[in-house]
C-alpha cells in the first residue's frame, strides 16, 4: 500500500508537471510569436510597402515587395518561425516563405483586416498546422491597410514538449525509486516496532496474569500459615496435623537423613515425596552443620522441582556449607536446557512447559536468580555428569 500511494503521488506529479511545462512552452512561444509580428506591424518599412504595393507603380511595387520578402525572410531564420506573411487590406499575401503562395489570398481566418484586433489560434495553411499570430497594420490615420502573420510549427512545438518530457522523466522515476525504497523500508520499520510493542503487550499481559495467580496463592498460602501457626501456638498439635492432612495429604517420606537439620530433613522429605509422584528420584548429598534458612529451601525445592518436571528420573543434589557460605548443586539425567534458551531460562515468565495443569509456570528460576543474588551470590546453568541440566550455585549462609 504505501508502495502504491508512493506511486499514485508520483505519477500525479509528473502529469502535473509536464502539464505546466506543455503550458509554459505553448505560452512562451505565443509570446515570442506576438513580439515578432507586433514588432513587424509597427515598423515603417512594412506600412510603406503595403502602401506603395497597392499604389505605386511596377517597377516600385516590384522593388517594395522584394525589400519586403527579403524583410520577412531575415526574421524568419532570426526568430526561428515557421513563417512570416504580410498581406494587404484585400487579404492578398504579398510575401510568403513559399514563392506559389504570393500573390494568392489568406485561406486562413483574415478577422484583424476587419475588426483591427490580434488574432491567436492555431490553423492549417500551406506549409501545415501551425500556432499562428495576425496583428493588424494600420496607416497614419488608424485605418487598417494590411496585415501580418507569424507562425510556428505544431510539430516544433510537439518536438519541444517530447524534449520537455524526457527531460522531466529521469527525475520522476528517479523520485518513484526513492519514494518506493524510503517507504519499504520506513514500512518495514514501522512493522518491527508493532510486532516489538504487539510482544511486549503480551509479555505485560502474560506477567500481570502470572502476579495475580501469585498474589492469590500468596493470600492463600498466608492464611493457612495462620491457621496452623495459631493451633499451635494453643497447644493443638493434633489438630494442626489434621489440617495439614487435609491441604497437603501425606506422602511417602523415603529414606532418612539422619544428623541434618530438622527443616532441611523436612525439605528433602517433602521433595522426595514430591519428585516420587512425578516419576523421578532425589538422591540428597548434605553437609549442613546448622540450621538453613527459607531462602535456601526455596531454591533447592525450586530447582529439584524443575529437573523433575522437564522429564529427568533421577535428580542428584549436592549441599555443603563452608567459609559462611552455602554452596549447592542440582544434577539430572533429563534432556538439558537447548542452548537457544539459555539467555531466557531466568526471565520472569519464561517456561518450556505447555501444560495446562499449572496455572502459573515461568517464575521458579526467576524467584531462584533474585533469591540468590539477594544473598550476594551467583547461580550457573551447564550439563552436568548425569547427562542432564546441572544447576549451581553459591550464597551467603544466614547469619
Amino acid at each position: 500500500m504505501p508502495s502504491l500511494i508512493v506511486l499514485a503521488c508520483v505519477l500525479v506529479t509528473t502529469v502535473v508537471a509536464a502539464s505546466v511545462q506543455i503550458g509554459s512552452i505553448r505560452e512562451g512561444s505565443v509570446a515570442r510569436v506576438r513580439d515578432v509580428a507586433t514588432s513587424l506591424a509597427t515598423l515603417d518599412t512594412v506600412r510603406d510597402a503595403i502602401e506603395t504595393a497597392d499604389s505605386g507603380d511596377a517597377d516600385e511595387r516590384e522593388a517594395a515587395l522584394a525589400a519586403l520578402q527579403s524583410l520577412a525572410t531575415t526574421v524568419e531564420h532570426a526568430a526561428g518561425v515557421a513563417y512570416v506573411v504580410v498581406a494587404d487590406a484585400d487579404a492578398i499575401r504579398l510575401t510568403h516563405p513559399t514563392p506559389s503562395e504570393r500573390g494568392e489570398p489568406v485561406r486562413t481566418d483574415t478577422s484583424p483586416l476587419t475588426t483591427g484586433e490580434t488574432y491567436i489560434g492555431s490553423d492549417t495553411g500551406p506549409v501545415g498546422p501551425t500556432l499562428r499570430i495576425k496583428v493588424p497594420v494600420f496607416d497614419d490615420d488608424g485605418a487598417v491597410i494590411g496585415m501580418v502573420a507569424v507562425g510556428i510549427l505544431e510539430a516544433h512545438l510537439s518536438d519541444r514538449f517530447v524534449d520537455a518530457l524526457r527531460d522531466l522523466l529521469p527525475w520522476s522515476v528517479g523520485a518513484l525509486v526513492v519514494g518506493t525504497v524510503a517507504s519499504a523500508l520506513i514500512s518495514v520499520s514501522l512493522l518491527r516496532r508493532f510486532r516489538a510493542a504487539d510482544d511486549e503487550a503480551r509479555e505485560l499481559e502474560a506477567t500481570r496474569r502470572t502476579a495475580l495467580a501469585l498474589r492469590e496463592q500468596a493470600h492463600e498460602f498466608d492464611t493457612r500459615i495462620h491457621v496452623i501457626r495459631g493451633l499451635l501456638a494453643h497447644g493443638d498439635g493434633d489438630d494442626a496435623l489434621r489440617y495439614v492432612d487435609e491441604i497437603a495429604p501425606e506422602r511417602a517420606a523415603g529414606d532418612d537423613d539422619p544428623g541434618v537439620p530438622p527443616l532441611l530433613r523436612a525439605t528433602l522429605e517433602a521433595l522426595r515425596a514430591e519428585l516420587a509422584e512425578l516419576g523421578a528420584v532425589l538422591d540428597a548429598d548434605v553437609a549442613v552443620p546448622g540450621e538453613i534458612d527459607g531462602d535456601v529451601t526455596l531454591v533447592l525445592a525450586n530447582l529439584c522441582r524443575n529437573a523433575a518436571e522437564a522429564g529427568a528420573h533421577r535428580v542428584r543434589l549436592r549441599l555443603a556449607e563452608e567459609g559462611g557460605r552455602i554452596r549447592g548443586a542440582v544434577d539430572d539425567d533429563g534432556p538439558g536446557i537447548d542452548a537457544r534458551d539459555l539467555p531466557r531460562i531466568f526471565a520472569n515468565g519464561f517456561s518450556t512447559k505447555t501444560d495446562a495443569e499449572h496455572v502459573v509456570r515461568g517464575v521458579g528460576l526467576s524467584l531462584v536468580r533474585r533469591t540468590v543474588a539477594s544473598r550476594g551470590g551467583m547461580l550457573e546453568v551447564g550439563r552436568g555428569d548425569l547427562g542432564g541440566a546441572r544447576f549451581s550455585f553459591d550464597m551467603e549462609a544466614a547469619s
